[in-house]
C-alpha cells in the first residue's frame, strides 16, 4: 500500500514541478518585458525566483518518493 502512495506522490510532484516551471518561464518573461509597468516586471520576477524554488523542491520531492516506492 506504501508503495502505491508513494507512486501517487510521485506523479502529484511532478505534475507541481511542471506547473511550477511554467509559472516561472510566465513570469521571467513578464519580468522581460519592456511594456510592462515597473511594478508588474518586479513583482514577477519576485514570482519567477519564488516558481523556481517551488519547482526544485517538487523535483527533490518526486524523487524521494520514486526511490521510496522502488525500494
Amino acid at each position: 500500500m506504501d508503495t502505491l502512495k508513494q507512486a501517487g506522490n510521485f506523479v502529484s510532484d511532478k505534475i507541481n514541478a511542471a506547473t511550477s516551471d511554467a509559472s516561472h518561464e510566465a513570469n521571467k518573461n513578464i519580468a522581460k518585458d519592456g511594456n510592462q509597468n515597473i511594478g508588474d516586471r518586479i513583482q514577477s520576477a519576485g514570482n519567477a525566483v519564488k516558481d523556481k524554488v517551488d519547482q526544485k523542491g517538487y523535483e527533490a520531492s518526486a524523487e524521494a518518493n520514486k526511490q521510496q516506492a522502488t525500494h
